[in-house]
């Protein structure tokens, strides 16, 4: 695993496990293979409804506490302080820990500066390693770190071939946010696997497409998080710290980029 520091002197695993869309027994199972196979950042949140059972499978993976990375995020029914100070009590008696290593807004709400504080006094007292937020464009973004005095830790954006974000990962450097990338795959919206030059890059390099496709992205320092239910392809997924694209080849997936969110949430 490699580690990016964020500015707070936290160290962010640069590639991590998501969980949405897991549910039940099914959760723990996976989360215990991927943990095995090396994974060291387990990513939920709140929406998910699936913390507590996040939380058990890292009690029962054996390792220790500080050797996982854990991200929760409050969500829609916390958007006032005192609600998300109450739900960020909630997320840790759920996940069975002391402190959360990220803890991020799960959307641009109206309310996410309210929000914040109750995040900030979490941080403060030692209950947050860091804070950041998901979802946000770069105008929201801006507008957010101009309005903090605690600038966001990490910020999570769709961020894929198709839709990489360059120029919002370059904005989030100056002032000192990490990128990480949701939807490293599409979430399905594209067939990546399938792209001809991934293939053919693939092949070049002895990779898969999926591993050149995540490459690409963590070569530009943005973080992942992708999800597998596969014990081969979570391994694949880890497995792309051993070669570099060469700069002619990035050039040519960067022209993947369409400029245009595949959700339309932006």
């Amino acid at each position: 695993m490699e580690y990016v520091t964020l500015t707070i002197g936290v160290q962010l695993p640069m590639i991590g496990f998501g969980t949405l869309d897991v549910r039940g027994e099914a959760v723990k199972k996976t989360i215990l293979t991927a943990l095995d196979s090396g994974y060291r950042l387990i990513d939920t949140g709140q929406m998910y409804e699936n913390e507590d059972i996040v939380g058990q499978a890292v009690k029962e993976s054996g390792l220790e506490r500080k050797e996982v990375f854990l991200t929760t995020k409050l969500y829609r029914p916390c958007v006032t302080y005192e609600k998300a100070k109450a739900v960020i009590e909630k997320s840790l008696q759920a996940l069975q820990t002391d402190y959360i290593d990220l803890l991020l807004i799960h959307e641009p709400y109206d309310s996410a500066l309210e929000m914040y504080e109750a995040m900030k006094e979490a941080y403060r007292a030692g209950k947050v390693r860091a804070i950041g937020i998901s979802k946000f464009n770069e105008k929201k973004y801006q507008a957010f770190a101009a309005a903090c005095d605690i600038v966001p830790a990490v910020s999570q954006v769709e961020s894929h071939v198709y839709y990489p974000q360059l120029a919002l990962q370059k904005e989030m450097e100056k002032h000192g946010t990490q990128m990480q990338s949701w939807a490293s795959f599409t979430e399905g919206r594209k067939n990546i696997f399938a792209e001809p030059l991934l293939q053919e890059l693939g092949n070049k390099y002895g990779k898969t497409s999926a591993q050149i496709a995540l490459r690409y992205l963590v070569q530009n320092k943005i973080a992942v998080i992708p999800k597998s239910v596969h014990q081969e392809r979570m391994k694949q997924n880890l497995a792309v710290f051993d070669f570099e694209i060469s700069q002619e080849d990035m050039k040519k997936i960067e022209k993947l980029d369409g400029g245009k969110t595949l959700f339309g949430w932006y």
